[in-house]
């Protein structure tokens, strides 16, 4: 009996021996090796794109490969530095790296200068910018630390895709800052102001949305996808108490469709209705305006006179006329007007639907161009 109870504690033994060799083997080949990757990055759009492995490590790889593609921007004035952003260089010429960064960065210079990531002061040039794209070409002499990056398309992106930014946030102590985040929405329309003085926003951006860290000082910076591609330029953000991590980008496409000729210095030709108007809804709201609205409209805007040597003008257009639609496409206010006007060229025809006394009427306008 002895032998036999001395033979089963031995087996016994043996096997507890065993089974935890074969765990400490397939547990250590699981974190020692590479099987740790979780995913590989996708959405490649370039030809020569590399994707990037994303394991525990993060996205160290992407970052490093674009890093040196990355410069915070300056705006001095008066000799004194009044703001501070961010660029990315898009394209190196010969001896001339270009820079792409928000025409909000680098409104009101005297002078511009970009810190690269060797923290040199390079003295830059801009060659030209649009408020209304929001985009502006800054061209500086190369050196050896300034890399081109990749452009990609933001069309291939997917929403939940990793992406990340790389910035200067609130000023140069926190330059080449790096945050990441998810693509969280395409085509967002946002109503933005171009001007200080126009409170209720006059024009409407379509945008990339991101939960990336986005904060002052991050403007005019890359959103990247995982790979290192620029699918974005970082333009803004929702600032409001309740709000947390809605971040918006420019597709790049649309950003490089202006770039020729905000680099040949010239101003983008936008066209122009020739109308001076009112949103409805502004009408309606105030005692200052007496205008007949139909009950039951609650969109448009209502033209308050007509500029003399303008489309309109050759038009069936009139004081107190709403215009509801550019070309079947609906507008519920002034920035959304702008919106679909901007779609065309000076010197198109559009159809203009509109309400008078309470009835739809609609005129053909040939669109000028802005002075």
């Amino acid at each position: 009996m002895k032998r036999e109870r001395i033979k089963e504690l031995v087996l016994i033994v043996v096997s507890f021996l065993i089974g935890g060799v074969l765990t400490y083997v397939v547990i250590g080949e699981k974190l020692g090796g590479t099987s740790t990757t979780s995913i590989v990055g996708g959405g490649c759009s370039a030809e020569n794109c590399t994707k990037v492995a994303v394991d525990e490590s993060g996205i160290s790889d992407s970052v490093e490969k674009v890093y040196d593609g990355v410069v915070m921007v300056r705006n001095y004035q008066s000799d004194q530095v009044a703001s501070t952003g961010t660029g990315f260089v898009y394209k190196i010429d010969g001896d001339d790296a270009y820079i792409m960064t928000n025409q909000h960065v680098i409104d009101g210079a005297d002078r511009v200068t970009v810190i690269d990531s060797n923290d040199q002061e390079i003295e830059g040039e801009v060659l030209g910018g649009d408020t209304y794209v929001d985009i502006a070409v800054i061209r500086v002499e190369k050196n050896d630390t300034l890399i081109a990056l990749t452009l990609a398309n933001s069309e291939e992106a997917r929403l939940g895709d990793l992406v990340f930014t790389i910035g200067s946030p609130l000023g140069y102590e926190y330059r080449g800052s790096v945050s990441t985040g998810h693509l969280a929405g395409k085509d967002r329309m946002v109503t933005v102001s171009t001007d200080s003085s126009y409170g209720s926003g006059d024009w409407v951006m379509e945008v990339l949305q991101t939960d990336a860290a986005i904060n002052p000082g991050n403007s005019g910076g890359p959103l990247f996808n995982v790979n290192g591609e620029v699918i974005g330029i970082i333009s803004m953000k929702l600032v409001q108490t309740e709000v947390e991590g809605m971040g918006f980008a420019i597709p790049i496409e649309y950003a490089t469709s202006k770039l020729e000729t905000l680099e040949n210095g010239e101003e983008i030709e936008w066209p122009l209705l020739g109308v001076q108007m009112i949103n409805v809804t502004d009408a309606m709201n105030s005692y200052r305006y007496n205008y007949d609205i139909p009950n039951g409209v609650n969109g448009g805007v209502i033209v308050v006179s007509i500029e003399r040597g303008t489309g309109a003008e050759n038009s069936d257009l009139q004081e107190g006329d709403i215009i509801t639609k550019i070309n079947d496409t609906e507008v519920a206010d002034s920035a959304y007007l702008r919106y679909e006007l901007y779609k065309y060229a000076p010197g198109d025809k559009i159809t203009v639907t509109y309400l008078r006394d309470g009835k739809e009427h609609t005129t053909e306008v040939t669109l000028s161009k802005s002075e």
